[in-house]
């Protein structure tokens, strides 16, 4: 074994976040690490890398005992971690940020370079990465700075990289990108944990899997043998269909339409309608216009023709404030950037778009908006130690409740959700999909967007497929996966 982890158990005060956790992975192995949001993945991984020390158990490397004390140690015994969130220094080129705090310097202290070039490029060429080593990293897409990343850890000549959720800011065409390299890695011999919470990816990538719950392991064994609902089972205690189900409503006053909507050769003549009390789902390819549709509807980016009636009345959306004073709310996809403010307080965020109503001459309310986060802190179960808390420092399920808090303080009735269980746990999800519920069953409207079919066929009402910017098919929920691919992928059905 190259790495194995024993009866780990942690504490933070008076929290145990691991009860006692065992994995091991060989050399040439993906083994995936699930697990819910608060399950002790991070905890453990950051344990095995050098983050954080484990208040008992054993850690063993190449079979002999180790106890690294900090990530330094545990990168020069072979050991890396691939951070979720970028890491780099985004004014400096790929090559600087690869070789960052190792950098070749010359008798008087000058750093080389050239040699730092030269570097880069052998590396980059000698594992196919679609990347310039002298390209700024802060105009690199998500997916060319989580492969700058990986460049960083295998440039330690790791003989284990630890991935944590390295695809959930990518597209399918750039998560391709990623298992590539990942194959490539496990063919030379490189061991490699992978956390997920994309259920679809497991056996695009993983050999063997190791499931925490409750700070616990309770399920290892080889994918081949496991199924996509035992392991479901597995980090939640019941089978996905007990986690959640939504029974449809009879759909109410007709209260978002959209007619003709055309925008810059990304939209064309886009009609549909959304009434009270649905969840109407949207599917469709990358590219096909889902998310340009949202942000046209939100008033984001101008349209070119056609229109957006609200009960009936015409809009005319110069900008976003135009929406939200009809009551169109949008949940972005990127949360972090496009939803919340992550350095402010929860509660802050919370009354980010109501602040008019709960301000008087220019001062705001302190008592009354208090009162409005702890009504609707309660409405909808968000796990806050305080309102003081750092909305960045949230959970992912927890983020996306503040950002749906926001609109609802806001008096919304109609909620684009863009992706909205986006790098979320399957637990999270369920309480994201029974929130969206509750706002349908008090009237709303909902267009729910989201890549992952089993998803829209268990919670949307109906589900319309767009195919190159415009709306393909309407479809009624008893439908398949094979027929909306068909509609979202063929010229013709």
């Amino acid at each position: 074994m190259v790495l194995s982890l024993k009866s780990i158990r942690k504490r933070f005060g008076g929290i145990v976040a691991l009860r006692g956790c065992h994995l091991d992975v060989r050399p040439g192995e993906v083994h995936l690490l699930l697990g819910e949001n608060g399950a002790g993945k991070s905890t453990l991984m950051k344990i095995a890398a050098g983050i954080e020390r484990a208040d008992s158990g054993e850690l063993l490397w190449h079979g002999s005992p180790a106890a690294f004390r900090t990530p330094a140690e545990a990168q020069r015994a072979g050991i890396a971690m691939v951070h979720q969130e970028s890491l780099l220094a985004p004014h400096l080129t790929v090559a600087e940020n690869i070789f960052l705090g190792r950098y070749p310097t010359g008798p008087l202290g000058w750093v080389w370079r050239g040699r730092i070039l030269d570097h880069a490029r052998r590396l980059i060429s000698e594992h196919n990465f679609p990347l310039q080593a002298e390209a700024r990293v802060g105009h690199l897409t998500p997916a060319g700075k989580q492969l700058v990343e990986i460049c960083r850890a295998i440039a330690h000549g790791s003989s284990l990289l630890i991935f944590d959720e390295p695809t959930s800011a990518l597209s399918s065409g750039e998560s391709e990108e990623v298992f590539r390299i990942v194959r490539t890695l496990k063919a030379r011999g490189t061991a490699i944990i992978y956390i997920t919470h994309r259920m679809e990816e497991l056996r695009a990538v993983g050999d063997r899997v190791t499931v925490l719950r409750d700070g616990e392991s309770v399920y290892s064994g080889d994918m081949s043998a496991t199924t996509t609902g035992d392991l479901i089972r597995h980090m939640v205690g019941r089978s996905f269909e007990a986690v959640y189900r939504r029974e449809p409503l009879p759909p109410g006053e007709e209260l978002l339409r959209v007619h003709g909507l055309s925008l810059r050769n990304t939209l064309s003549n886009v009609s549909f309608a959304l009434r009270a009390g649905e969840i109407v789902g949207l599917a469709g390819l990358m590219g096909a216009g889902r998310t340009e549709l949202c942000r046209a509807i939100f008033g984001v980016d101008p349209i070119d023709s056609g229109a957006v009636f609200v009960q009936g009345t015409a809009l005319r959306l110069r900008s976003p404030r135009d929406a939200v004073r009809a009551g169109i709310a949008l949940v972005p996809e990127d949360r972090q950037r496009a939803g919340l403010a992550p350095g402010l307080p929860t509660g802050q965020n919370m009354t980010l778009a109501s602040l008019e109503f709960l301000s008087r001459f220019g001062f705001i309310d302190t008592a009354r908006e208090r009162a409005v986060v702890d009504q609707h802190s309660a409405r909808l179960r968000l796990k806050l130690g305080s309102p003081a808390q750092l909305a960045g420092r949230l959970s992912g399920g927890n983020q996306q409740k503040v950002v749906v808090a926001k609109w609802v303080a806001r008096g919304a009735k109609i909620f684009l959700f863009d992706e909205p269980t986006r790098g979320i746990d399957i637990g999270a999800k369920a309480e994201v999909f029974d929130l969206m519920g509750e706002l349908a069953a008090g009237g709303a409207a909902i267009l729910m967007v989201s890549s992952e079919l089993p998803e829209l066929l268990q919670v949307a009402d109906r589900i319309l497929v767009m195919r190159q910017g415009r709306i393909a098919a309407e479809l009624p929920r008893q439908t398949t996966q094979e027929v909306i691919m068909r509609h979202a992928a063929l010229e013709a059905c």
